[in-house]
Formats: structure tokens, C-alpha cells, sequence
């Protein structure tokens, strides 16, 4: 939801969170933390983040970086300059949490790692997000999202049967180590509270990716089994499959158990089909899969999607077409939950964005505005939290250290000096 309720509470209230993420995991874990109250400052290179180079862009502006940045405050500082590291450790003195995706090693040698930071403020969390981990032979590797997916097995799976692996058009990987990073944030925080204690939290992209075979590794372990890429069904389980209508509509059905390969049958005027012994259990389904999809192919082929739907909405069968995201965009049904939320926003006007999820009764998530520009909130935090005075923060600025966002005509004299 976007903000409209100023009295709506908010599940982490007075959480502050110093995120010092780039591009995807570690920024998401923060966004994750800021849709639902909590206070994200994040520190980004007086060039911008990476991320608003990546995606399409719309006057000028970085669509991408406009959702992964909502609901942060914005603060530029150079962390490869002694006097920046000063300003992040002042900080970080005023957070609960740090949230960093840098590969093992690089906060330290810069004076900002978890030990470090531990001294300054002993009870803080740390969240950190790398491709293999805070140790092990692999952890001095460069990770990255796509490559880390590799080496944990899930590319393997996907795509198919004799084809090449295949990857989803989007982050996957940095979506799901994100997600575990601020669970990791929410854990380390409850036990903080709890005693008293901080830790650090190792978040490893290529051990979230590999969590979710969760189905193939004591399957592997016991009877050698190596999981194969599938397509569109899922082995041991049938109908579960993707079909064609007679007008190129794709349609996934789902028929496996018993009372939805029941509903199914009746749908297709097939009652012979729940007494035939190939099909009559969900095991006998499996093992005659390729018998069962055909006569369902057959069925679908003949008949448009539109047939296709009222038949399968009367007997309740479990199915949905393929949605791409103009589906998504008129679909009533994402309209009603309100997970499409358009939210202002100072350059565009306004901007449509995935509503924040999971949704909570009491406490939900919401938007309070997209993602600004860099260095928007430098003057106001470095001021506030870190107690630079007004002349000091000129200084830092003409030093190319820290960047404003209201000093337009200089950055832009800085950019031409950059290019």
C-alpha cells in the first residue's frame, strides 16, 4: 500500500539500519526493512549506486532504481577516502543494523567491519551478503547473483530436458539471498533485544540459492538421484503440466491429487478417466504421465482459451493461464489486493511499483516515496546523526568526499570532469 494513513503503525518503528549495499541483495534486504517502518540510511558512491545504470530508464531516470530505493534515506560519501570511513563509523555509532554486500575482506581493510564496528556500538547487527560467504576456499571469489546460482545447482534445473540451462529474466538469486539477509536482520535483532547481544549475519547467495532444492538433496543423498531440468511438468506428478489452447494461449493445469484430477475429468466430460487403472491414483498418474498430458493436450488444443475458461471455472479446476505483465497490469484481482501500487514521485510524477508483501494486519508495510537522487539526503543525516557542522560539510563536499543533492551546478561540472 502507499502511504495515506500517517497513523498507521509500523512493525519496526525506530529501527535504524546504515545500508551499505550495492545493486541488488544487499539494497533489497534494506528495501525489505524500510517498506515496513524501519529507518534506512543508505550510503551509495558520489557517482550513484550501479543499479541506476541497470534497467530501462524513463526520462532520464532509472526505473529499477526508483522501487529498490523507495522508502530510503539517501546519502553520498566516497568509502574509499579515510575521512568518508570517519563519517560511516559516526553513523553506524547511531544504527542497529549494518547491512553490507561487499566480498569478504573489503569493509576491513577499510576499518568497517563487524569488529570494528563492535567496538564503536557492541550490540550492533551486521547483515552480510556475499557470494560465498564470510569464509571457506571459496569466499575471497567475486560473487555475483547469476554465477552463484550456478554453482549452487538451481541453474542446473532449470529450462529443457536436453537443452541447455536456461535463466529467469530477472535476479532470481539476489532475490532470494536478500529475502534470508533480512530474515537473518529480523533474528539477530529479537535476540538482540532479548540480551542484549549483536552478531553478524552470513548471508551467502550461492547457500540461499542451494536452500531451495530442498526437495533434491536427501533425494541425491539416498538414491543418487541427480535432478534434471523438467520444462513446463514436474516429474512424479501428474497432470501438472502446460498446454496450448486452439488460439496459442498457454495454460498451466494443475490435476495431481484426487480431487482436483476429479474435477479436471468432469470438466473434460471424461468420467472413464477416474476409473481407468492407469490413472486412478496419483502414483499410477505419474507413472503414465505422458499418457495422461496427451489426452489433456488433445482436449485443450481443441477449444480457445475463452471455452477453455468457463468450462474449468464451473468445475473449480486448478489452472491459470501464462501472465505476462500487461495481464498483470488489468488483471482485477491485483487491482482489489492493491498490489500494484502507484506511488508520487518527484520526477516522474507518479510510478507503479509491487506493493510491499508479506501483508500484516496490525503493522503493514507501505511506500512512503520512491527512491531520490544521490546524495539527497547527505546534508540532513551527516548534520543530524553524524553532528557535521555546516562549514566542515562544505569542505568535505569541495573535497569530492560527500555529495549533496542540492549542489546541482557543481555535480554537474564534477560529472563532465569524471567523463
Amino acid at each position: 500500500m502507499t502511504e495515506n494513513k500517517n497513523d498507521t503503525p509500523r512493525a519496526l518503528e525506530g529501527v535504524r539500519v546504515l545500508e551499505l549495499g550495492t545493486t541488488i541483495a544487499g539494497p533489497l534486504c534494506a528495501r525489505l526493512l524500510a517498506d515496513f517502518g524501519a529507518e534506512v540510511i543508505k550510503v551509495e558512491a558520489v557517482e550513484g549506486d550501479p543499479i541506476r545504470l541497470a534497467g530501462r530508464h524513463f526520462e532520464g531516470e532509472s526505473l529499477y532504481a526508483k522501487s529498490l530505493m523507495r522508502n530510503k534515506k539517501l546519502v553520498a560519501i566516497d568509502l574509499r577516502n579515510a575521512q568518508g570511513q570517519d563519517l560511516v563509523r559516526r553513523l553506524a555509532a547511531q544504527c542497529d543494523v549494518v547491512v553490507e554486500n561487499f566480498r569478504p575482506g573489503g569493509l576491513e581493510k577499510w576499518g568497517l567491519g563487524y569488529e570494528d564496528l563492535k567496538r564503536i556500538k557492541p550490540d550492533i547487527v551486521m547483515v552480510r551478503v556475499s557470494g560465498y560467504g564470510q569464509d571457506g576456499p571459496y569466499s575471497s571469489r567475486p560473487g555475483y547473483g547469476i554465477v552463484c546460482e550456478a554453482i549452487a545447482g538451481l541453474r542446473y534445473i532449470n529450462g529443457e530436458p536436453g537443452r541447455p540451462p536456461v535463466r529467469t529474466n530477472m535476479a532470481l538469486t539476489d532475490y532470494i539471498t536478500g529475502t534470508y539477509a533480512a530474515f537473518g536482520a529480523m533474528l539477530a535483532l529479537r535476540h538482540r533485544d532479548r540480551t542484549g547481544v549483536g552478531q553478524y549475519v552470513d548471508t551467502a547467495l550461492y547457500e540461499c540459492a542451494f536452500s531451495f532444492l530442498e526437495t533434491h538433496i536427501p533425494t541425491y543423498d539416498k538414491l543418487g538421484v541427480i535432478a534434471q531440468p523438467m520444462g513446463a511438468g514436474l516429474a512424479n506428478s501428474a497432470v501438472n503440466n502446460l498446454f496450448e489452447t486452439a488460439d496459442g494461449t498457454y495454460v498451466h493445469v494443475q490435476g495431481s491429487q484426487a480431487n482436483g484430477f476429479r474435477r479436471l475429468a468432469l470438466a473434460m466430460e471424461r468420467p472413464d478417466l477416474l476409473e481407468d487403472a492407469r490413472f486412478n491414483t496419483r502414483k499410477e498418474r505419474a507413472r503414465h504421465a505422458t499418457e495422461i498430458d496427451d489426452i489433456v493436450r488433445e482436449w485443450v488444443k481443441a477449444r480457445s482459451y475463452v471455452e477453455l475458461e468457463q468450462i474449468f471455472r464451473a468445475q473449480d479446476v486448478t489452472f491459470s493461464r501464462i501472465y505476462n505483465m500487461a495481464d498483470i497490469f488489468a488483471d482485477p484481482h491485483y487491482k482489489a489486493r492493491g498490489m500494484l501500487a502507484r506511488v508520487p514521485d518527484e520526477d516522474l510524477g507518479t510510478l507503479t511499483v509491487a506493493a510491499p508483501v508479506p501483508r500484516l494486519s496490525e503493522t503493514p508495510g507501505r511506500i512512503r516515496h520512491t527512491g531520490r537522487h544521490i546524495g539527497n539526503d547527505t546534508r540532513a543525516v551527516l548534520k543530524d546523526l553524524a553532528g557535521v557542522a555546516e562549514d566542515h560539510l562544505a569542505k568535505l563536499e569541495a573535497e569530492g568526499i560527500v555529495w549533496c543533492a542540492d549542489s546541482k551546478h557543481e555535480w554537474s561540472e564534477e560529472k563532465e570532469k569524471r567523463s
